[in-house]
């Protein structure tokens, strides 16, 4: 549990491991975005080993949600850039906002963290990167201004 927990001990790198596990979730959307039908089902995939192997992992580990612990980073990642084109500059924006909301973690975000085990692991990373596929679907859509072109 551990290994997926830690995304192959990827989490245990010295100098920020939420940012390496971003840049995973970034590429396996990247990798899974000519085909949308498997991007979302491999999001789902991500997510649902998260729930799974985050709080196991955390407890085995000593803490409420380690550092080391970036299953929840990868799968927030792959939320915020769900189904939007697979283009670098929507990437890097999504990469960038993404890893922002999940620091600040404003608007109540930080009390999702309240919950215990993998749900607490897990949910706020999830809540960062649906706010922040939503901010870019929307910077998108009404073309704000010419940002994406």
């Amino acid at each position: 549990m551990k290994t997926i927990a830690t995304v192959g001990g990827l989490g245990r790198a010295p100098r920020l491991p939420g940012t390496v596990g971003s840049m995973v979730g970034a590429g396996l959307s990247w990798l899974l975005s000519s085909n949308p039908s498997i991007q979302i089902a491999g999001t789902v995939t991500v997510t649902a080993l998260g729930f799974w192997s985050a709080g196991p992992a955390a407890a085995a580990l000593g803490a409420k949600d380690p550092p080391s612990v970036i299953i929840d980073e990868v799968a927030g990642m792959m939320v915020a850039l769900i189904l939007l084109p697979a283009d670098w500059r929507v990437y890097g924006a999504g990469f960038l906002l993404f890893r922002f909301l999940d620091i600040l973690k404003p608007f109540g975000l930080r009390r999702l963290e309240r919950f215990p085990g993998s749900v607490g692991i897990m949910l706020d990373d999830l809540a960062a990167g649906g706010l922040a596929n939503f901010i870019l679907l929307a910077v998108l859509k009404f073309d704000i201004p010419g940002l994406f072109r």
